[in-house]
């Protein structure tokens, strides 16, 4: 396959120019100004798009069908540019499995799991998942990962009140018992925490994730005065990430302009789709990082933290979220198209726009998907 007259935009190479991009095998193998048509089975043309790694969405849900957050991962994600994404805590020991046979391996997205704290993961709206810490199974959590290396790299606890009850202190400590057993990084929720922001991320390590990084509540990462916490400060010069979430609640205009503006930027940005926020305000991945042109990153620098961000923090960029020769054949093709544009937060924040980035279809692996694919 050859996708030709594209522009790249490959921020691990800090590559953004127009060039050719050849397939074969399923991996990338060549990336040059012009290759020759002739030398192609199949010929794309990009002409007016842009050519990007294949997106990948550090945060979503699609363990459809069980947990009451799931969406399906194929017609929500890799129909709109999303080859890659982490499932973040919708399955724990108990229905692991069952998402590994149901989804992970039935799916031509590519997805990686987040194991929830809880053995039950998100299954009901209406009780917490770590409100009984008989759930909270550390021995059985920590089988469950070793069992599923390839396919868990992550331990999830989400922290808010109505989530943990009276356990968030003691859930916070076997979810970093679980992190500490099996070396793999631990993502926080933090919104609304019975726990400070401080008295939490003091418990994380370089590798591990604070996700909703711009959410507002008491325990983000604004303090009173609107200021970024010095606490947020040193755990990203540590090496903690800080990740975008987006989802139905966890994202406010006003929280990352503040954030932004003292030089706090997301260090990925991700969507958090799940079945509530699908139909809007979320939509998909490609309209969170949007919002981020607003919000004033550049286009390449937005594209690096859908790409090779979460990539090199999860220790797969080469694999993935680049087109360097040799990778994995994963690609967007997406078009930044003009006109007038109103995106909303989750908080009835709205600013407005004179662009919006749209996926024009997908290649995941060698093969090409276009969104009609997933039509019903």
């Amino acid at each position: 396959m050859l996708i030709k007259g594209g522009t790249v935009i490959d921020p691990a190479q800090g590559l953004h120019a127009a060039r050719d991009v050849a397939i074969a095998g399923g991996r990338i193998a060549a990336l040059d100004n012009e290759i020759y048509e002739e030398t192609a089975q199949t010929v794309i043309d990009a002409s007016g798009y842009l050519v990007t790694p294949g997106l990948i969405d550090l945060h979503v849900h699609v363990w459809w069908g069980v947990s009451h957050y799931g969406v399906a991962p194929d017609p929500t994600c890799l129909a709109r540019g999303v080859t890659t994404v982490y499932d973040t805590g919708s399955a724990g020991a108990d229905t692991f499995p069952g998402f590994k046979k149901y989804v992970i391996d039935a799916s031509a997205t590519r997805i990686k799991a987040f194991l929830h704290v809880s053995s039950q993961g998100l299954l009901s709206a209406g009780i917490g998942e770590m409100t009984d810490l008989r759930f909270a199974d550390v021995d059985r959590a920590v089988q469950m990962c070793e069992t599923h290396r390839e396919d868990i790299i992550g331990v999830k606890i989400r922290m808010s009140k109505g989530l943990v009850g009276e356990n968030g202190r003691e859930g916070l400590k076997r979810a970093c018992e679980i992190r500490d057993a099996t070396g793999l990084p631990l993502m926080v929720h933090p919104n609304a925490s019975p726990l400070s922001f401080d008295e939490m991320t003091a418990e994380l390590r370089p590798g591990d994730i604070v996700t909703h990084c711009f959410h507002r509540s008491d325990t983000g990462i604004l303090d009173e005065s609107g200021a970024v916490r010095p606490s947020a400060r040193r755990a990203a010069e540590e090496g903690i990430l800080f990740d975008v979430g987006h989802g139905q609640g966890s994202f406010v205009f006003d929280v990352a302009e503040a954030a932004m503006s003292q030089d706090f930027p997301p260090g990925a940005i991700s969507s958090d789709l799940h079945v509530y926020n699908l139909n809007g305000p979320v939509y998909d991945l490609v309209t969170t990082v949007s919002k981020f042109l607003v919000l004033g990153l550049t286009l390449d620098q937005a594209l690096d933290r859908v790409t090779a961000a979460p990539a090199r923090h999860m220790g797969v960029l080469g694999e993935i979220g680049t087109l360097q020769p040799d990778a994995c054949a994963d690609l967007a093709i997406l078009q930044l198209k003009p006109g007038s544009f109103e995106f909303a937060d989750t908080r009835g924040g709205t600013r407005s726009a004179n662009q919006k980035l749209e996926a024009v279809s997908t290649i995941r692996a060698g093969r090409l998907y276009a969104p009609s694919a997933f039509d019903d």
